[in-house]
């Protein structure tokens, strides 16, 4: 017998070695190469010589003519329904991944359930629970009646021949991807070539059956799928499952949908009978809002297609280390440094002597650049001490010369706000037109009847508006953090509002409003 050749196999990336390494050349991680045994996957029997393969011809078809719209499933679970894009489809595949007990597998039963009592087929195969600990999730659940078939299984090819043996089913659900093998890769389970060669299974049954396949997938550190990220590219769709483990709230987030948008969001609640759908997301991440609190400012988010409003919370304090501490929570490091740059360089607001926290209410991760303005927002109201106006939405986009730049979606945002009882809005002015569907100013102003719209070109427009509702004083400042002078009307700073100047790089001049 012939001797079986090895290869080397980055665990992180997937990337293949002729010998081991302690640092993996194509992503730079430490420790991930591990050594498989080379040969099965994907490569022809050893009596088939690649010269006698011929391939067989493709029928070409021409790109116009009648596209149908691709048959889905409903769960009746609204917000599932939402992020999938109303269903699921016929024959796709899903990858879905979160962090361990953030409720995966409790999602999925609890749609399997609506699925089998709908009278589809459904089938739901653990790979890390036995029958008997889904038997009792089930009734925790109160889906014990639900006719789901269960199995305990890892062989893909015990998987297979069970789904070819009866009728084929409409609905299964792999739990998970990690823990199945094949016996065409010796390899250990949960490696780059079981998940990879698993998976490519699993996307061949279901594009031939047209049952739709959802395989559940475990993440790292990072918050990645673990894997190789071919894995996403098989597949038709990618949820993450997001949530804190202090909080009863999770967000479901589509990364990748062929059949429907990306980026939308579906938002539930975890509660002792399952998880349960939130009608009301905004009412959520806006939380108990104090209004007499400063540093909070409401974001007008879109999420997807669905408009979210979210509280915005900065805490701004003074240093007792030699270097200021940046700590982030929901939202991306690298933007607060950009914003707080702008804010140094084009207001004259001095943040390098304080330390600088800010978090995303509700647990919410947002990646939307129109949040900055309400962050700078945020910002400058606890620096200065200067609660922002409880009625007020925020939005727009912060660019490294300190202009304000429109985001799209501005009607949308508005009409959310204006429906959850706001009576204000601070946006740039490049988005009145959109605010009006493209009308013009007045039929903003008509789109938006019941809010009072706020234009501002610059961050510098923001930094005087703020500074103008303490004690009803207005500092203007000028290029570089200078105050001008206004010899109208002039009188002297209160206390509050002279320490507020110095402490944001302002003199303590003003006048009165």
């Amino acid at each position: 017998m012939a001797k079986r050749s090895s290869r080397f196999v980055c665990q992180n990336c997937g990337s293949v070695t002729s010998r081991w390494a302690g640092r993996c050349d194509a992503c730079g991680e430490w420790n991930t190469i591990t050594e498989e045994l080379d040969g099965g996957v994907g490569g022809a029997p050893p009596a088939v010589s690649v010269s006698n393969r011929r391939g067989r011809v493709v029928p070409l078809v021409a790109l116009s003519g009648e596209a149908e719209e691709a048959p889905r499933i409903a769960t009746g679970i609204a917000e599932l329904d939402r992020v999938t894009g109303g269903g699921f489809v016929r024959g796709s595949v899903l990858l879905v991944g979160g962090d361990p007990g953030i409720g995966k597998s409790t999602l999925l039963i609890q749609a399997a359930a609506v699925l089998a009592r709908a009278g589809h087929g459904v089938v739901y195969v653990s790979g890390e629970e036995s029958v008997g600990q889904v038997r009792l999730r089930a009734e925790r659940l109160g889906l014990a009646d639900a006719p789901v078939a269960l199995a305990a299984e890892t062989s893909v090819e015990d998987i297979l021949a069970t789904l070819a043996a009866g009728p084929i089913p409409a609905f299964v659900v792999i739990d998970s991807i990690q823990t199945l093998w094949t016996e065409l890769a010796e390899s250990a389970p949960g490696t780059v070539t079981q998940v990879r060669t698993s998976a490519q299974a699993m996307v061949r049954f279901a594009k031939a059956s047209g049952a739709t396949v959802v395989l559940v997938g475990h993440v790292t550190k990072d918050g990645q799928i673990a894997g190789p990220r071919v894995v996403e590219h098989m597949v038709d769709a990618v949820l993450y499952f997001e949530g804190d483990g202090a909080r009863q709230f999770r967000v479901l987030r589509s990364v990748k949908n062929r059949f429907g948008a990306t980026d939308e969001i579906g938002v539930f609640e975890m509660t002792g009978r399952g998880l349960g759908e939130v009608a009301n997301p905004s009412e959520l991440f806006l939380g108990e809002r104090d209004g007499r609190s400063p540093g909070m400012a409401v974001f007008a988010g879109m999420e997807g297609s669905r408009p979210l409003l979210i509280e915005i919370q900065a805490l701004v304090v003074p240093t007792s280390l030699g270097t200021a501490r940046r700590a982030v929570v929901g939202w991306d490091g690298n933007r607060l440094s950009m914003i707080l740059a702008v804010l140094e360089a084009h207001c004259g607001v001095r943040l390098g002597q304080h330390d600088v926290h800010l978090n995303v209410a509700g647990g919410l991760r947002i990646g939307e650049p129109a949040a900055d303005l309400a962050v700078a927002a945020a910002l400058v109201s606890s620096l200065s001490g200067v609660p922002l106006p409880k009625e007020s939405v925020y939005f727009g986009e912060v660019g490294l010369s300190g202009a304000i730049r429109p985001v799209p979606r501005a009607e949308t945002r508005l009409k959310e706000a204006e429906r959850l009882g706001f009576r204000a809005a601070v946006m740039p002015t490049g988005n009145l037109g959109d605010a009006g569907g493209g009308r013009g100013r007045e039929a903003s102003r008509a789109a938006a009847s019941g809010l009072d719209l706020a234009e501002i070109e610059s961050l510098r427009d923001l930094v005087a508006r703020i500074a103008a509702g303490s004690g009803g004083r207005e500092l203007r400042v000028e290029s570089g953090g200078r105050e001008r002078r206004d010899d109208a009307a002039e009188t002297p700073a209160p206390p509050r509002t002279a320490s507020v100047a110095r402490a944001g790089g302002w003199r303590g001049d003003g006048r009165r409003g």
